[in-house]
C-alpha cells in the first residue's frame, strides 16, 4: 500500500470519527415533512380518450407520502386510456344510479374509460368482493375501494379516503402491451 493511500485512509477514518463524536453523522429519517411536500392539488384529473383495452385488475400499495391505487388494463390500444378522477359527495352505481356506501371523510369517483368485459361480453375483472376491491387495513389515507359497475364501455370505482387530500393521476405502460392507471392520494397537504 502506498504512503499516499495510507494517509488518505487515515484522514478519512479521522474525519468519520470526528463527525460521529460531534453528532454530525446520523441516520437519515425515513421521511420528513419536506420530503413529502406535494403540489398536486385536489381538483379533477381527466383524460378524454376511450380505449380498446379491458380492465383486468385493481390493486393498491402504501408509500411513505401517499397511498396508491393501480388499475391494470390488458391488451394493445391505439390511444391512451381515458379517465376521470374527482372528489364527489356520493358515488353512484353505473346503470342503477344507487348510491355506493364508502367509508371515509371524502369520496373519489374514478371513471376508467375501459370496460371490465371483453368484446364477447365475458367479464375480464370479477372481484371476490365488489365492495372491498383491496384490503385497506393499515393504510394512512385509503379507507375503502368499491366497484360501482362497468357500463357502456367504462368502469366506475369508488375510493373512500380519510379526507379531501391532494391527488395525482397518470398512466404507465405495461406490463407487456397493457397499461396501468395510477391514482396517488397524499397523506397530507404539506
Amino acid at each position: 500500500m502506498s504512503l499516499h493511500r495510507v494517509l488518505r485512509t487515515a484522514a478519512a477514518g479521522i474525519a468519520i470519527s470526528a463527525a460521529t463524536a460531534t453528532g454530525l453523522a446520523a441516520a437519515a429519517p425515513a421521511a420528513t415533512a419536506a420530503s413529502c411536500s406535494v403540489a398536486w392539488g385536489s381538483t379533477p384529473k381527466t383524460s378524454a380518450s376511450m380505449t380498446q383495452r379491458d380492465l383486468v385488475n385493481v390493486r393498491s400499495g402504501r408509500h411513505t407520502c401517499y397511498d396508491r391505487l393501480v388499475v391494470d388494463l390488458n391488451g394493445a390500444g391505439s390511444t391512451l386510456t381515458g379517465y376521470s378522477v374527482r372528489y364527489v359527495t356520493t358515488v353512484y352505481q353505473d346503470g342503477s344510479g344507487e348510491p355506493v356506501s364508502l367509508r371515509g371523510g371524502a369520496k373519489l369517483l374514478i371513471v376508467v374509460k375501459a370496460p371490465a368485459d371483453d368484446d364477447n361480453g365475458h367479464s375480464t375483472y370479477s372481484p371476490a368482493n365488489p365492495t372491498e376491491l383491496v384490503n385497506t387495513a393499515g393504510y394512512r389515507t385509503f379507507r375503502q375501494v368499491a366497484l360501482a359497475g362497468s357500463f357502456e364501455g367504462q368502469t366506475t370505482i369508488g375510493l373512500g379516503v380519510r379526507a379531501r387530500l391532494p391527488i395525482r393521476v397518470f398512466l404507465l405502460a405495461g406490463p407487456e402491451t397493457g397499461e396501468r392507471l395510477v391514482i396517488d392520494v397524499a397523506h397530507s397537504w404539506s
